[in-house]
């Protein structure tokens, strides 16, 4: 195994969520967005957190308003205001946009500028020694003003493939202007791993801090900013989630990860790195961007495992299947329920549920269950709380809350006040029964509200259960409207996430049977119940 390199004396993680990662197509965040998100990068323990571009963006510079005028309280990072350098023919000091840059009250400054000839040529339209003088005159502008520098150097590494003479005299003439660190861009996305090392170790050689910035249009923004690293690079930039523009950034979360539990830098105290699950999912509830299930280290699959084989190894030692202890970063490991599963995969979803399933026969008699009803359309892998009542059942624990005696649906084309559909259910509770009828918009509005009023009076904390996701999926396509259709439901009680399955040849019946057990597991496991 290679040496691993010596954590730097100092090393930046510098986040661009709010203003890099902001411009994810169909992404919008707000000032109170940006604000959450900030505190939640600060609790983790980044050390500068990009805000945005004030000047620029009217939202950005509301932003650094309300930061100034103290809605913005961090312990542990620094905020930093992102411009460019001076206009083509002005000065720095009269050029509003920089000045823009000192109102925001930072006490660092990220300046882009160019890099690359062409760019300089066709998008400056200017010569290259005005680009030079652009930068020297911006930097030693804020610097005389007190403000510390980093400059990100667009299209670097294209910028020196083309003409590396002038790429390498841009990083010289930002450290000669007083820049505390120059920023290689990979703008585009397209290096490789093996491509970064002579290029940052070429910049190098100019004798001055470098960091890294990454995007992910080849896949590799995390490898490439790891590579950078090895290079020399001691400030790295992503985005919470690799958000970004077309495929995103190289993503914080993982290369935090990567560096603290692979090179064993600690670049935040070990408490923080366990917000690192919490940190994804709070950001990806603030953007309304569906978190992946398959990132590292922070993904709801990360650590999950399907195969029969994996969950057999895994009984034996956790690790032999892992390469980290997913409660280092606030994930934990889940065994998946399926048709691939073995004993040992039930065994172990039993312990994560908290169910002794050490009985071989018992395990063995659950796992044949599941098989079997795998192979009738059912999925237990999403649907942790129709597996868990399995589990109840197979062990006598499964309490008899209520019993379904009769339900009907009806629906059509009259729209009501209360909806266009209308359900009868008849519930047994105990030696009492009763029939309600509900209404509704679709039939699966109409049944809810019918088992609700039906389950109210004798467990009120039902009225403290929502659906808040319904999904559909046709099993068998070749017939059509006749196929065998699997809904997977998604319920809480605003504390609490659950998710039942049913399957069926009728949507509706499908849709029935995982609502229903949707309330048996809410009951069962106590959801909703005020017990104070």
């Amino acid at each position: 195994m290679p040496q691993l390199p010596v954590a730097p004396d100092v090393f930046h993680v510098y986040d661009t969520t709010l203003r890099d990662g902001a411009q994810q197509e169909g992404l919008r965040l707000t000032v109170h967005d940006k604000l959450r998100i900030a505190r939640a990068l600060d609790d983790l323990g980044v050390t500068f957190i990009e805000g945005g571009w004030p000047g620029a963006n009217p939202n950005d510079t509301a932003f650094f308003r309300a930061a100034a005028d103290g809605e913005l309280s961090l312990r542990n990072a620094e905020l930093v205001a992102f411009g460019a350098t001076r206009r083509v023919g002005g000065k720095a000091s009269s050029d509003p946009l920089t000045r823009a840059l000192l109102d925001a009250e930072t006490s660092t400054i990220t300046l882009v500028a160019k890099s690359h000839d062409q760019h300089v040529y066709r998008a400056l339209k200017t010569t290259l020694e005005e680009n030079l003088a652009m930068i020297t005159d911006t930097v030693r502008f804020l610097t005389g003003e007190g403000r510390r520098v980093f400059l990100d150097a667009e299209h670097f590494f294209d910028g020196y493939r083309a003409n590396p003479g002038y790429a390498l005299e841009v990083v010289k003439t930002a450290a000669d202007a007083g820049a505390v660190a120059v920023v290689l861009c990979d703008t585009n996305g397209g290096m490789l791993p093996s491509w970064m090392g002579e290029v940052v170790d070429a910049a190098g050689q100019v004798g001055i801090d470098l960091g890294i910035h990454c995007h992910n249009d080849t896949g590799c923004a995390v490898a490439n900013t790891i590579a950078a690293v090895d290079a020399g690079a001691m400030h790295v930039q992503g985005t919470v989630n690799g958000h970004g523009e077309r495929t995103g950034n190289a993503d914080l979360l993982t290369i935090i990860a990567n560096l603290q539990l692979k090179y064993g830098w600690e670049l935040v105290p070990p408490e923080s790195l366990a917000k690192l699950t919490s940190v994804s999912h709070q950001v990806a509830a603030i953007t309304h961007v569906q978190p992946n299930a398959r990132a590292p280290y922070v993904g709801h699959s990360a650590f999950a495992h399907k195969a029969g084989l994996h969950a057999s190894a895994i009984k034996v030692d956790a690790n032999l299947y892992q390469h980290a202890d997913p409660q280092l970063v606030g994930n934990d490991m889940r065994m998946l329920v399926s048709d691939m599963a073995g004993r040992a995969n039930i065994q172990l979803k039993g312990d994560e549920l908290g169910y002794d399933l050490s009985d071989r026969d018992l395990a063995a008699s659950i796992t044949e269950t599941i098989k079997e009803r795998e192979a009738n359309g059912y999925s237990y892998e999403a649907a942790d709380a129709s597996f868990e009542l399995l589990v109840k059942e197979a062990l006598g624990q499964l309490e008899d809350f209520f019993e379904v005696v009769h339900w009907r649906v009806l629906t059509g084309d009259e729209a009501k006040d209360d909806g266009d559909s209308e359900a009868v259910v008849k519930v047994r509770i105990g030696d009492h029964t009763t029939a309600l009828v509900g209404e509704g918009n679709g039939p699966l509005n109409a049944l809810d509200s019918a088992l609700r009023s039906a389950l109210r009076l004798a467990h009120p904390a039902v009225d403290t259960y929502d659906l808040v996701d319904y999904r559909v999926r046709i099993l068998d396509q070749g017939h059509g409207t006749d196929a065998i259709v699997r809904v997977l439901i998604d319920m809480t009680d605003g504390i609490r996430t659950w998710t039942c399955v049913g399957v069926g040849s009728n949507v509706i019946e499908a849709s029935w049977e995982a609502l229903h057990d949707c309330y048996r597991w809410g009951l069962a496991a106590g959801a909703g119940r005020d017990d104070s």
